[in-house]
């Protein structure tokens, strides 16, 4: 019926505001009754630790005497007392202690406040103390506080947490005990905890560090990254039906996260620890793990040979329980040793380390080899001793003088060819064990499984920057040398021909209809075909490999020329792809870290595996893969030969209209094509509107109220995009619908614009409708034109359309072919009237009247047909086949020549003064489909002269000798 008045029960003694040293206080009360954790006291316990720490991160920022009460009570004492219990609750209580503590330190900002919670080594008992791990919250909240107080280390905290006179480290040598912990949240927190630790410069800790904690913690750390390497060969070897990726990816994942951390340490330049770091990589994983995996399978000769062995290597072993004997012995799967290799060499860039492991792949001995790990090291320091002692006798000069050969004069190209040639390059191949492996895993005419790994493997130590050029020169980079002792002008380049003849290998394969070679395996191979090529920003190819990439290029068009077709998916198709391959190129890094590329290649897409990892599967995949090959082919042939690419892509963005441009619609390119009409959009707003259609593009005009005879293009499309739809209840209605580019993967277009269009008449809806279908029929066909004449196919040869390619604006085409009933569309401005030459009905010209006689004659006609050849009759009946239908328009005044005057002598002088005689023109019959499509068309001729007058404030209704007529 009464409350407690007891400080147990938070009664009238409780202050009102939370945040105050009266609070502190109170609290300080509080846990001086309950020093016994209980299940009945832990509620009141964990509250007040809780509002502990809100208390003390207010007085870090506005009172220090909260800090000083929680220093003179000794506080930190009653958390000890609390952990130090075994009874009944304290695990609960312990949580909470564990999560003020942390969230204390990560809020405190004064050192002063800091220097405080730190002094009387509470802190360090704290982290001492036998905490019960088995409990994940327990174990979640001690790491995050371990991490928490390493981010507060430096120069003068240091010294709170290691004991120079005990020679004691409590917060290192607690958090390394968890590097191997099954969560992987506390292993990132002790691999953050000990780069914070490593990054403090003090000489005393870090020597303690490496003679006590280095050896042993690196040691362990080797084998964990080792026993971790066994898990990812056998997921590999075990899911060749790509069931556990995700499995797989994790292990990936993981093994990149050991690499970045080791990268992290030798990256802080710490030389003891850097040397024991790279002493226990290379002994006891690097060398005997990974690079002594390859050499599990010997190729004894011929590309059946290693394809089949590794066929076998994984091929599932039942009677083992799915591990193979090598792994059992402590090695690993070629392709898998591959694609660990690549990753260190793309990830770790200390010197010591990737030049040793790069000087061991490309330069050991097979007499080097089977003596062992520590007679490898032993040469390596041997041959890197003697040659920097003879760079150090040699100096600078002595060096030039070395890379000079004697000149040879009248010298053929075949012995160029043979001198290029080095006798290392393939018969000393068989002697060096390791890379002989790698070449082998480069042959394709299976598959390109290891290849793939292969090829990043090479790649990633050319483009390593810890490794020094002397080692990769004419392996991996050419090698210039000079042909003069006076000059070094006369420089001659060798390369690694046999690595060249295996990379052009690769690409022809890729040339081929049925290969299974990856798009990203070709990708890779020119890559390093270019790094292996190029020196000084030119080629340095022979002409044989001239010729064989040449060859290439035109088998990989040939190829696409097969798929090349009419329809509008291959247009499309193209542009895609080549806008998705112009958007990034293929970032090697990235490749090594897909688990993916791990598991045998498949042609599915159901494994969700990207389309360049994968084989093609089906007919559009296989053009989509023909496409892109023919792209990175043709990119590399321009590249090595210095050439700039001016036919890609398809359509030139600067010489197109964009949004906002200001318009002269004076000029023929836009006033011919300009008619008014009303944009309704979705959301019912109303917008008045001039519809431009461009050679490419249709454009929404708005007149600009500044010029007279200038517009504001407000929206552009292209008019391959549109899709043109009638409106069933009003035929003045259209409904347009302007896709986006394509761009990217995505497969969802959303349109640019979609919208009704109302027009004046139903007679400016249907031209509109008409120009607009006949504009993206022109558009597409100029574009599949355009591609007809990139891959060479007959018919299609002549210079390309400047709309397309290059720079510069659009060339509409002129001429009485394009626009024969338009005779004086050229002349026209917006805001002018423009003069019609017409004849009156009833009136013609005395040509006009001989023609249609002579014309009606049976006899005349039948001589003309005699006199014609069958080529012109067939070209003209052509002709008149596709003006079927149209009707006949009357031809202009200026284009009419008399026949009397065409039957003067030829040494008369003709009198061309327009003296043209006429005279009432009789009713002659036409056809009735002409007749029945004139009214349309003599619409059509008319709207573009009404259109381009809307600017004009006023129109001119002036008429100039007696036939002109104002629009």
């Amino acid at each position: 019926m009464f409350r407690s008045r007891s400080w147990f029960g938070g009664g009238w003694g409780r202050p009102k505001n939370p945040h105050s040293l009266e609070h502190l206080k109170y609290l300080y009360n509080v846990l001086s009754r309950n020093q016994t954790v209980s299940e009945h006291n832990r509620g009141l316990l964990v509250e007040s630790l809780r509002s502990i720490a809100e208390i003390l991160i207010w007085g870090d920022q506005n009172d220090s005497s909260v800090f000083d009460f929680f220093l003179e009570k000794n506080m930190l004492s009653f958390f000890l007392r609390i952990m130090r219990q075994r009874s009944g609750g304290s695990s609960f209580v312990c949580v909470q202690l564990l999560q003020t503590l942390n969230i204390l330190f990560e809020n405190i900002r004064n050192e002063t406040s800091l220097y405080y919670l730190l002094s009387n080594n509470h802190v360090n008992s704290i982290i001492v103390h036998k905490f019960d791990f088995s409990d994940e919250e327990v174990m979640a909240y001690y790491i995050s506080f371990l991490k928490t107080l390493s981010l507060k280390l430096n120069a003068h905290t240091i010294h709170f947490f290691y004991n120079e006179h005990t020679n004691d480290f409590p917060l290192y040598t607690e958090a390394i005990k968890f590097f191997n912990h099954p969560e992987s949240m506390v292993r990132i927190a002790v691999r953050t905890l000990t780069l914070n630790v490593y990054k403090v410069e003090d000489a005393s800790m870090l020597a303690f560090i490496r003679d006590r904690t280095a050896a042993p913690y690196f040691s362990n750390i080797v084998w964990f990254i080792g026993k971790h390497i066994q898990e990812l060969d056998a997921c590999v070897r075990n899911d060749a039906d790509h069931q556990s990726q995700n499995r797989l990816a994790d292990l990936v994942a993981e093994h990149l996260d050991h690499l970045h951390y080791l990268n992290d340490i030798v990256c802080l330049n710490i030389t003891d620890l850097n040397h024991v770091l790279t002493d226990h990589l290379l002994h006891k994983l690097l060398i005997p793990l990974y690079i002594y995996s390859l050499t599990t399978v010997r190729k004894p000769g011929g590309a059946e040979a290693l394809t089949k062995a590794l066929n076998q290597k994984f091929s599932l072993n039942e009677s083992n329980g799915g591990i193979s004997h090598e792994l059992s012995a402590g090695k690993v799967s070629c392709v898998v040793a591959l694609f660990l290799l690549s990753q260190v060499c793309l990830i770790i860039s200390h010197s010591p380390l990737v030049q040793t492991l790069a000087w061991i792949i490309l330069k050991t001995d097979r007499s080097v080899f089977d003596r062992g790990v520590d007679k490898l090291l032993e040469t390596y320091e041997i041959e890197m001793g003697q040659s920097g002692k003879v760079d150090e006798a040699s100096g600078s000069e002595l060096s030039f003088k070395d890379d000079v050969v004697e000149e040879q004069k009248n010298i053929t190209d075949e012995e160029k060819q043979r001198l290029a040639t080095t006798p290392t390059e393939s018969d000393g191949v068989s002697d060096k064990p390791f890379l002989e492996t790698v070449y082998n895993a480069l042959d394709c005419s299976e598959n390109d499984y290891a290849a793939l790994f292969a090829l990043s493997l090479l790649y990633a130590m050319a483009y390593n920057k810890g490794i020094m050029p002397d080692i990769l020169e004419q392996v991996l980079k050419p090698k210039k040398t000079y042909t003069s002792k006076t000059s070094s002008r006369d420089v001659r380049y060798t390369y690694n021909t046999h690595l060249v003849d295996k990379l052009l290998y690769i690409v022809l394969l890729s040339c081929q209809p049925s290969c299974r070679v990856r798009l990203v395996t070709l990708e890779l191979a020119l890559k390093l075909l270019v790094q292996l090529v190029m020196a000084d920003g030119k080629s340095v190819l022979l002409e044989s490999h001239k010729s064989t990439i040449e060859s290439a290029k035109t088998q990989s068009t040939a190829l696409l020329r097969n798929f090349y077709k009419s329809e509008e998916i291959f247009l499309d198709m193209f542009e895609h792809e080549y806008c998705d391959m112009s958007k990034s190129s293929l970032n090697v890094e990235w490749l090594c870290m897909d688990s993916a590329i791990l598991l045998p290649p498949t042609g599915t897409p159901m494994t969700g595996i990207d389309f360049t990892k994968r084989l093609p599967c089906g007919e559009v995949e296989r053009a989509r893969r023909a496409i892109r090959v023919f792209f990175l082919v043709r990119n590399v042939v321009l590249t090595l030969n210095g050439e700039m690419e001016t036919q890609l892509p398809l359509t030139n963005p600067q010489s197109c209209v964009q949004i906002d441009q200001a318009l002269d619609l004076s000029i023929s390119r836009y006033n011919s094509d300009l008619i008014a009409c009303t944009v309704l959009w979705k959301d019912g707003t109303k917008t008045r509107r001039f519809l431009v259609i461009d050679v490419l593009q249709l454009i929404l005009v708005e007149p600009d109220t500044k010029r007279l005879g200038w517009g504001v293009a407000k929206l552009v499309g292209f008019l391959q995009d549109i899709e043109v739809t009638g409106d069933k209840d009003d035929s003045r209605c259209l409904h347009i619908t302007i896709h986006r580019p394509l761009s990217g993967t995505t497969t969802n277009r959303v349109p640019l614009l979609s919208a009704k269009f109302v027009f004046d008449d139903n007679i400016r809806c249907m031209a509109a409708k008409q120009r607009l279908t006949k504009g993206r029929i022109k558009a597409r066909q100029k574009k599949m034109q355009h591609i007809a004449r990139l891959l060479e196919i007959p018919g299609q040869s002549g210079p390309p359309s400047p709309a397309f390619v290059g720079g510069g604006l659009y060339n509409r085409p002129t001429g009485r072919g394009v626009r024969d009933h338009r005779p004086f569309a050229l002349s026209r401005g917006p805001g002018f009237a423009t003069p019609r030459w017409e004849s009156p009905p009833g009136v013609t010209h005395r040509t006009d009247e001989s023609r249609r006689h002579r014309d009606s004659d049976p006899k005349i006609t039948a001589k003309k047909e005699d006199r014609t050849p069958n080529r012109s009759r067939d070209s003209s009946s052509s002709r008149t086949k596709s003006r079927e239908g149209s009707p006949r328009m009357p031809r202009p005044r200026s284009e009419e020549i008399p026949l009397e005057l065409i039957k003067k002598a030829p040494n008369s002088v003709i009198d061309m003064a327009p003296k043209i005689a006429i005279v009432p023109r009789p009713q002659v019959r036409e056809d009735e489909e002409a007749a029945a499509k004139k009214p349309e068309v003599e619409a059509d001729v008319s709207i573009s002269s009404e259109e381009t007058s809307f600017i004009a404030s006023e129109r001119r209704n002036s008429k100039k000798g007696g036939n002109v007529e104002t629009v």
